[in-house]
């Protein structure tokens, strides 16, 4: 099983403090099934629409920090009510779903629940969103400071034009040059070229 059920009283730990509340009131008014899910490397949330079997399910990566956590988990809360609201009818990070993912973000700005670096990074983004907090290549960085250190890992990004380096599934590239917003890696040994992400955290390989 990639997922864990947490009880809702059990949310308050991923949370930044202050927050509970207000998330559980969405979570309680729109009958949200909520999971915490093991780490996914292509996504940090999920969200699935009720249907007539089922309510809302929301799923968000339990090892995200607590920042993180709470933006991602807004992020999915704004597709449900996007959701209820309309349907099937608009695009899934459509105008309609930026303008309440805004919203949300804002309101817990309000609440002044984020650091201020945070706060700066969201407030930058807060009308036009990203689709996925991972394409926030700026907000990423940031709230990366917040994570738990682990002096084996860096970002591509910080790595020199020609150094090694290994992910997590173990395949070994070697960094190339930047093009446009993403850089250039080549796998060794089979040569096959692959663009990366800036910000994605890589563990580097002595050659």
């Amino acid at each position: 099983m990639s997922r864990t059920e947490a009880p809702l009283e059990a949310l308050a730990a991923y949370l930044p403090q202050g927050t509970y509340e207000h998330i559980a009131a969405y979570l309680n008014q729109y009958k949200v099934h909520l999971t915490v899910s093991r780490e996914r490397a292509s996504v940090l949330g999920d969200y699935r629409n009720a249907t007539r079997d089922s309510h809302h399910r929301i799923s968000v990566n339990g090892n995200l920090n607590k920042f993180a956590f709470l933006i991602t988990l807004l992020h999915e809360l704004a597709h449900m009510l996007t959701f209820d609201r309309f349907g099937h009818s608009v695009a899934a990070h459509g105008k309609e779903w930026k303008a309440i993912f805004g919203q949300l973000l804002a309101q817990f700005l309000e609440h002044k629940v984020f650091p201020d670096d945070v706060r700066r990074a969201l407030e930058r983004t807060l009308h036009n969103p990203a689709a996925s907090s991972c394409a926030d290549d700026d907000l990423m960085r940031v709230l990366r400071a917040y994570d738990p250190k682990d002096s084996r890992f860096c970002l591509v990004e910080e790595l020199p034009v020609g150094a090694l380096f290994k992910t997590r599934d173990g395949r070994v590239f070697r960094r190339d040059r930047l093009v446009r917003k993403r850089i250039r890696c080549m796998e060794v040994p089979s040569e096959k070229e692959y663009l990366f992400s800036p910000i994605y955290e890589v563990e580097p390989v002595k050659a």
